[in-house]
């Protein structure tokens, strides 16, 4: 498969796409609107405690406080809060030689955070206690209101909920994630499938670390080596320990570390051997990844090449083509069938139709093919827009059972390509597949797009008959209590025209009926559900005075 990342640039905004045998995977926006907030430290204070939900929520300066749920409490938060007390605080530290295996897998442009690390210490856990996995998973809470913390930011606000964080804290760098008060733990990623490889970089890092850290191996450190990964630790540490020095000195809320933005990210994270070349439109930007990929991959700075193309670069590529296709809310497929992608408060729903493809086959074979090209295109799409959360697939109806399967097994297979974490369900008897995928951040489109002011996102809007209505009983309601006879009534110039229409308009039919005299303005300022009424007599809006 051919890997091929794309950076776009102007003044106020980067979009990076990653492409796969041509074809649009993945893309990132970065913009100061969407600033990158996942693996951001903030020094807290604990705003609020809800044992009911089993969750906090830390002020940490943001408009919204920040949502700790207590699953998201390590048994290390009290070793962390020794920052707070005694600088030479000495922590027991295990060094057992457990083979641990994780997954490194980046699911935010690559970086490793705090979420991952909490799914490491807990794999540490279950496999040297597996009795204990429920209580474990639970550990005694003793949070109080005004108390300090640490956490970082695990999940982007989305819609009107803010950020998720996690007590457990990571620095990711190019080869190691470093966990502090990782009780000198040295995973590995599970993608090292060499034995020997595996052994030698647990060696390496164990002989380096430090007492009480511990770490997270990546796979881009596969076959480098001491003094790469040596300087890469190092580099961590000295962030550490600046994080811990201004722990010491700074009050919260405060922001302790600011992890790297998203084109840094891409870069560091997703610039590996699989990747033919990475094309750049803007000088800066390509002087500045040339300079980064020289110091961690020598080898790999001829892949880094600038375009001086008149055309622009996500043209030449396709990639603007597929980001409009990106944005719609129906996705033809190839066979002439097509999905529609419905988001909603709780979910995504996504609806499977054969469309044009309605060959001269049995019906069974018809269904199963369109189905299995939806599977191929729902997980792209779900990848592409970075839909989180529930996700749930209406299929056409199949009989046999086999037949749901190759569906089900097809979804599989895709989402396997995802760097975010996701799970399959089987197909249901009423031919719904569920897909449960991690959330880190909101939607792509969100980068693209806001809420209509006029419908609030909801796609449809009041009817104008609907709004005559509503000026009725404004007036019913106003004669009740005002004896004023004229005013100017101000409307959208469409809502104007339709009171205009006709011999009887409608709005002499309310006139004659309210006895009242109506001057009508049209302002096309006013959205088609507004309207407005002026006294003639005070010279003044009364609207909302007899507003329902």
């Amino acid at each position: 498969m051919k890997k091929e990342i794309i950076l776009n640039a102007t003044a106020n905004e980067t979009r990076i796409a990653i492409t796969e045998d041509g074809r649009l995977a993945e893309l990132f926006v970065d913009t100061p609107e969407t600033e990158r907030m996942v693996g951001d430290i903030y020094l807290g204070k604990v705003a609020r405690v809800l044992p009911g939900i089993r969750a906090a929520f830390i002020d940490i300066g943001h408009k919204q406080d920040a949502f700790l749920h207590f699953s998201d409490i390590g048994k290390n938060v009290d070793q962390y809060a020794t920052l707070f007390e005694d600088e030479d605080a000495d922590i027991d530290s295990d060094d057992d030689d457990d083979d641990d295996e994780v997954d490194d897998n980046p699911r935010n442009s690559g970086t490793a955070t705090a979420e991952s690390t909490r799914t490491v210490r807990r794999g540490f856990r279950r496999k040297k206690q597996p009795q204990d996995r429920s209580a474990d998973s639970q550990p005694d809470i003793n949070l109080k209101k005004g108390q300090d913390i640490i956490i970082q930011i695990i999940k982007e606000p989305v819609a009107n909920k803010g950020v998720r964080v996690s007590s457990e804290v990571s620095l990711p760098g190019r080869y190691l994630v470093l966990i502090p008060f990782g009780g000198g733990k040295v995973g590995v990623s599970r993608k090292i499938t060499n034995f020997r490889e595996k052994r030698r970089l647990r060696r390496i890092v164990r002989s380096i670390m430090p007492k009480n850290y511990g770490a997270i191996i990546r796979t881009v450190a596969e076959g480098r080596d001491e003094e790469a990964i040596k300087n890469d630790l190092e580099d961590l540490l000295e962030t550490w320990g600046e994080i811990e020095q201004s722990v010491k000195t700074e009050s919260a809320p405060m922001l302790l570390y600011k992890d790297v933005s998203t084109t840094s990210s891409v870069i560091r994270d997703l610039f590996q051997s699989d990747v033919s070349r990475v094309v750049v439109d803007s000088k800066k930007l390509y002087r500045e990844i040339r300079t980064y990929v020289k110091w961690f991959a020598p080898h790999m700075a001829d892949k880094v090449e600038l375009y001086r193309g008149r055309e622009p670069v996500f043209d030449v590529f396709g990639v603007e083509k597929e980001i409009a296709k990106s944005l719609q809310r129906k996705v033809w497929l190839k066979s002439g069938g097509y999905i529609i992608i419905e988001p909603t408060e709780a979910m995504v729903v996504i609806d499977v139709n054969s469309g044009r493809y309605a060959a001269n086959q049995a019906q069974e074979l018809n269904s199963l093919r369109t189905n299995l090209e939806a599977a191929r295109e729902i997980a792209r799409q779900i990848r592409l827009r970075d839909i989180g959360g529930i996700i749930v697939i209406d299929c056409i109806d199949l009989e046999d059972e086999k037949n749901q399967k190759k569906v089900y097994d097809e979804f599989k297979k895709e989402l396997r390509k995802d760097r975010a974490k996701g799970t399959v369900y089987p197909m249901t008897e009423l031919a719904l597949v569920q897909i449960t995928r991690q959330r880190i951040r909101q939607n792509i489109l969100h980068s693209f797009a806001e809420a209509c002011p006029t419908c609030g996102g909801g796609g449809l809007v009041a009817s104008k008959s609907s709004i005559v209505n509503r000026v009725e009983r404004w007036l019913r309601r106003m004669v009740t209590d005002n004896k004023e006879f004229k005013w100017t009534l101000y409307v959208s110039p469409i809502l104007a025209d339709y009171l205009n229409d006709g011999f009887l308009s409608r709005l002499f039919r309310l006139q004659l009926k309210y006895r009242v005299r109506l001057v009508l303005q049209p302002d096309s300022n006013l959205s088609i559900d507004e309207f407005r009424f002026i006294s003639h007599k005070q010279k003044k809006d009364l609207t909302d005075n007899y507003t329902e």
